[in-house]
This record gives structure tokens, sequence and C-alpha cells, in this order.
């Protein structure tokens, strides 16, 4: 970014400082809480009013005092532009393979800094619902990809694309997007998420691609941990690890290959 250049909301420094700000508004009401469940046995932190007033009023927040600080319209701040949405396939397909190697780093990283065992308790408790498998559904793979989407990829995107060259823009948001979820052990497969995502929101201008590919994502998750019996049976998974691997690299290659010619295509359509 040259001396010259007008900056846009948010440079890094006010990425950095909205999400900070978003952590801290949830921590500062669910912490007290926390330890007052501690102490007297209740539930208030669990409590689904609680939750529903302290997630909404948080995001409605921040989205509004971004909008304020980036002094653009709506449109600009989260764009929708048209794409190809055959684009869909090869996301999925690379998200199905990632999810394959990244189980190999993530257990490099458990042997490495091994996870207490409240951490285990607390990501079962992301996937559990009062309301079953839909409840979980709708928790994961349908409000928290809008949610964060519409901070990371629509805010946050919207100044880094303004402000530093592609590149630098989908790896620094990426990174914020990996340490917004305050979890170690999470961290390459959230980091890769964001980066995906980040080149989603570059080749599409689009903040529904953006919700609908994090949506895959978990969804894949969620159908890994709920049917994960079911799913092991399958000849895949039968094979050797190292097959298992070669296999998964050379989908995950080939399905960026086929997002880039895509997006290529859909770019040259779009100026013919």
């Amino acid at each position: 970014m040259r001396a010259d250049q007008p900056t846009y909301y948010p440079t890094i420094l006010g990425a950095a400082h909205l999400v900070i700000l978003y952590i801290f508004i949830q921590t500062i009401v669910d912490f007290p809480l926390a330890v007052w469940d501690y102490y007297h046995g209740t539930e208030y932190l669990g409590n689904p009013i609680k939750k529903i007033i302290l997630s909404l009023g948080s995001i409605l927040f921040i989205l509004y005092f971004a909008y304020r600080k980036a002094q653009t319209t709506i449109s600009q701040l989260f764009p929708a532009k048209r794409f190809n949405p055959l684009i869909f396939i090869p996301i999925l397909t690379f998200l199905a393979a990632a999810h394959v190697f990244l189980g190999e780093i993530n257990q490099k990283v458990d042997e490495l800094i091994p996870p207490p065992p409240w951490f285990w308790e607390l990501f079962e408790r992301i996937f559990q619902n009062d309301y079953g498998f839909l409840g979980a559904f709708l928790k994961v793979a349908v409000i928290a990809p809008i949610v964060e989407e519409l901070i990371f990829r629509g805010v946050i995107m919207h100044g880094f694309m303004r402000n530093y060259p592609k590149v630098i823009a989908i790896l620094v948001s990426a990174l914020f997007f990996a340490l917004f979820h305050l979890n170690p052990w999470q961290f390459p497969a959230t980091f890769l998420l964001g980066l995906l995502l980040g080149w989603v929101m570059i080749i599409t201008r689009n903040i529904f691609a953006c919700i609908i590919g994090h949506s895959i994502n978990n969804l894949l998750v969620l159908l890994s941990i709920e049917y994960w019996e079911e799913l092991s049976q399958f000849s895949f998974y039968l094979l050797e690890k190292t097959d298992q691997l070669q296999i998964s690299y050379l989908v995950a290659g080939f399905s960026v290959v086929l997002i880039a010619l895509l997006a290529l295509f859909s770019t040259k359509k779009q100026t013919s």
C-alpha cells in the first residue's frame, strides 16, 4: 500500500480490533456466567434465551459498527455479483479431500500439544443440541457460516481487497479467521478454510458464494461426526492410509485447478 494511497476500512489493525471486540463482547458475558455456573451448579451459560440475545445482539452491533466505520453501501460491503454455481462442485471435492489430510495434520498437532479433556467436551457440545441433528445443522451449517462470512469475507475482505495485494488479503484474513476460533487444535483446518473462502471472495465477489462454501465445509464435518461408523465402511476408508492421502492430494489439487478454470471462464464471459 503506497503512502499516498487512500485507506479503506478495515486495515489489518482495524480488522484485529474488530475481531478482538467481537470476542470481548462474547467473553464479557460468558466468563462470569461460566464461573457462576461452576460454583452454583446452574446452567445459565447454556440458556437458549441468553444465547439468542447475546449472539444476535453482538452480531448486529459488530456489523453496524463496521458499516459505520466503512462508510460505504451494503452492496459494497457484502458484494453479490453473478458467478458460476458450478464452482461449488470442486469446492465440495476439495473440502472432502482436505478433511482426509487435515486429519493427519491434526493428529500431529495433538501429539505436539495434547488437548486437555475439557477441550473435547467443549468441542462435542458445539454439535450437541436440544433439537437433535436439525438443531445442530442450523447452528453449525447455517447460522455460523452466515455470521462468520459477513464479518470475515464481508467486512474484513472489503478493506483488505482495496488496501493490499490479493495474496496478502487472503493470507491475513485467513489468519484472523483461524485465530478467531481460539482453538490451536483446529487452526490448520480453519486456516485452510479461510484461504479457500478468501480466494472464493476474490474470484466471485459474492458473499453468498462464501457462505455456501463455508456451509458445505461445516456440513461435511457434522456428517462425519454423526455418521462416522457408517462412513468408515466405505471402500475408500478401508484403503491403507498412504493410499488415502495420495488420493486426497490428487483430488484436492485437481479441484483447485478446476476452481481456477471456472473462475477464469466466468471472468472472460463477463468481459466479452
